[in-house]
């Protein structure tokens, strides 16, 4: 919320340079194929950089840095696979997902750098994440597409980066993209000249021409038609555009000016929150509907301090109600626990089906908390049940968490098959493995249940959770067709509505739905599972921490909180730099399932100290134990060192020292999913489990 107004003042600061934008965009189209939306826009850019410096790691790493490897060496390997190129020798999933591409694809580094300054090429960059549903399309209809593949290799430098790996590069090119345009996306596709300053940028591209949006091979067509004979113009308009852009960014205190008092400006977040805040199915705008954990957490945080006023009951109604209707929805896995990344629709239903390790941290503390303030054993289950779902599907036997599950899958049948490479390949589809028929339900229930006039267990079931003969998903939720027929369970009637219906006893219906719920999970372990993002995140792990603690304190489950404890130690021991005093970004699963990292290794960022620091102070608040409180103050101060700005105040997302990123930016992280963009500002300060443990 603290981020909106600075947003609408940097868009109205750079309104010419975004006309400028879109006139430069202009010029690589006809006129007859204009882009209209933010998946493809072309746009100009903000300058982006390597690696950090090399650190010491307390891991088993290679010897040197991957892109310093001989191309012999993933040339070996290419006697598998048709093409292979040099992300074969990275740990990232996502650049391994792109390794047999036949684009002849480098990671971001000085090896790519040089070869597009010594060839004088333009540079296609592309960002993206390994279980982001729109990169796949465009890996599956350009990447793996052999002319375009030839295209891009013969006529650029192309460079992939892994936006979880590296969120200081991300941040500095989404942000242009907003500030312009107003919107954004993944998968990011960004030009740049031999010196790394960008010109023109985009998001998801189809391979060809489709109604008015151009496709990939008509872009790249005009932008080597433009390189050649526009080039001074393109360079002189990008450089200009980012100029306003740092304008833009810049954020500090006007001398002699007395900030607002933390009341008006709780009140004021308060306020913008009533305003978007959706009745009937709780939640802020319309579709499409994302969790907001933050959202919920202060509006919770504002109920603490304002208990008397009729607007803090106001905003204890709105994050109890949204927590309700969520645990209710599709979008909250009935079958294996967790929560799914968004809805597609307005009531919660249709999910976009990727579940993300930060969601289910931050929502498992904000239903918790929920528990505390309500006195409602249902949201103390929910919180337990995410955390049995991060303890079974995203833990590694080390201690830390992997990021990510996906959204596609290949589906229970195998599904339609293609040639890729000379081999056969399943095509996956998105929700496949979450979603059931009628079919599927009434072959796994068939029996009657004594006591209710002939009806199934199947008959429950269907109507508690809504599942339909023809399928229950809207056509307008299913654009790709991918989910005909299919059911996804959503709770419609109470426990007592779905007993009273049937004649039977509460918790004979509660007994019967568990059950189902049981052997409906044995059914899902037959089914080919979604690609397992296994990077491990300092900052995401950080969160888990504090996801851990907090439960397993309010709960005074042991179990939760030895877990909590194991996590802390993981983070010690893989991803801080002891010598260095500095945390790591990342660490990654290697085929034997060992730790692995790589050399240099990514330095932390803002959000990794914070983030670990807070989950170090909600272990010590848990366990008392004093090594955790220690530790955190020791990285906070670490923290101040790298990030404070001592001249205008306020932390940098990124070292300011590193003259590699353009751009030294202070806001919170955006998130921008499905060409839309939503705020989830990960570095508000949240309220800790113990300020809210009075019930009300």
């Amino acid at each position: 919320m603290i981020t909106l107004a600075w947003r609408r003042s940097a868009c109205r600061n750079n309104r010419v340079d975004s006309a400028a934008a879109r006139l430069l965009a202009a010029a690589f189209l006809a006129s007859e194929n204009p882009l209209r939306n933010s998946g493809g826009n072309l746009r100009c850019f903000g300058l982006i950089h390597p690696r950090p410096p090399s650190i010491r790691s307390p891991l088993h790493h290679h010897q040197q840095p991957a892109y310093h490897r001989r191309s012999s060496v993933f040339m070996s390997m290419a006697s598998a696979h048709k093409h292979t190129n040099r992300l074969s020798l990275e740990r990232s999933p996502y650049l391994l997902q792109h390794a047999h591409n036949p684009v002849d694809w480098y990671p971001w580094g000085k090896e790519a750098f040089d070869k597009a300054k010594s060839e004088d090429k333009p540079i296609f960059l592309s960002v993206g994440y390994s279980t982001c549903h729109w990169c796949h399309v465009m890996e599956r209809e350009s990447f793996e597409d052999e002319e375009i593949g030839k295209i891009l290799s013969d006529n650029f430098v192309c460079i992939k980066v892994d936006r979880e790996e590296r969120p200081d590069v991300d941040k500095v090119y989404m942000t242009f993209i907003q500030a312009t345009c107003g919107g954004g996306g993944w998968p990011m596709s960004v030009w740049l000249t031999p010196d790394l300053r960008p010109f023109i940028g985009g998001t998801y591209f189809p391979p060809t021409d489709q109604a008015r949006r151009p496709g990939l091979k008509t872009v790249l067509t005009r932008i080597l038609e433009q390189w050649q004979n526009n080039r001074p113009a393109l360079e002189s308009n990008g450089e200009r555009i980012l100029e306003a852009l740092k304008k833009g960014t810049a954020v500090s205190a006007n001398p002699g000016e007395t900030p607002p008092s933390a009341p008006d400006v709780a009140q004021r977040c308060f306020q913008q929150l009533a305003h978007s805040y959706e009745e009937e199915y709780g939640g802020f705008r319309d579709a499409p509907k994302f969790p907001t954990p933050v959202n919920l957490m202060f509006l919770m945080s504002f109920w603490s301090v304002n208990r008397c006023s009729s607007e803090g009951g106001e905003a204890l109604q709105m994050a109890l109600h949204t927590l309700r209707m969520m645990a209710r929805g599709g979008i909250h896995d009935h079958v294996a626990q967790g929560f799914h990344r968004y809805s597609t629709d307005i009531s919660w239903h249709v999910p976009h089906f990727e579940k993300m390790l930060y969601d289910q941290a931050q929502l498992a503390v904000a239903y918790i908390t929920a528990s505390q303030v309500s006195g409602e054993q249902l949201f103390a289950d929910v919180a337990k049940d995410i955390l049995l779902y991060v303890s079974r599907d995203l833990s590694d036997k080390s201690g830390g968490f992997y990021s990510a599950e996906d959204a596609d899958s290949v589906p229970p049948s195998g599904g339609p098959e293609k040639k890729e490479g000379g081999a056969e390949k399943m095509e996956k589809r998105e929700g496949a493995f979450c979603v059931w028929t009628a079919a599927e339900v009434r072959d796994l229930f068939p029996e009657v249940v004594e006591g209710s006039s002939g009806a199934t267990q199947a008959d429950v079931f269907m109507h508690h959770y809504g599942v339909k003969e023809l399928g229950n998903v809207d056509p307008e939720q299913d654009p790709h067709g991918e989910l005909g027929g299919q059911n996804v369970l959503i709770v419609r009637y109470s426990v007592e509505l779905t007993a009273a219906r049937f004649g039977l006893s509460v918790d004979r219906v509660s007994e019967l739905l568990s059950a189902a719920r049981a052997k409906m999970a044995d059914v899902r372990k037959t089914r080919p599972r979604p690609h397992l993002d296994t990077k491990m995140l300092a900052s995401w792990n950080g969160l888990m921490l504090s996801a851990y603690s907090c439960v397993g304190a309010v709960l005074e489950d042991k179990a939760l909180l030895e877990r909590a404890v194991q996590a802390a130690n993981f983070l010690k021991e893989n991803l801080w730099d002891a010598e260095r005093q500095t945390v790591l970004r990342s660490c990654y699963r290697g085929e034997d399932m060992e730790l692995q990292q790589i050399s240099p290794p990514i330095s932390g960022f803002l959000d990794d100290y914070a983030f670990l620091v807070s989950g170090l102070l909600d272990l010590y608040e848990a366990s008392l134990q004093t090594q955790w409180l220690q530790w955190a103050e020791q990285l906070q101060l670490r923290q101040d060192v790298l990030f404070w700005d001592q001249q205008d105040g306020g932390y940098f997302c990124s070292d300011p020292n590193d003259t590699s990123i353009l751009l030294q930016l202070k806001k919170g992280e955006e998130v921008v999913v499905d060409e839309r963009q939503v705020d989830i500002d990960l570095l508000l300060p949240r309220v800790k489990c113990s300020c809210l443990s009075m019930k009300h």
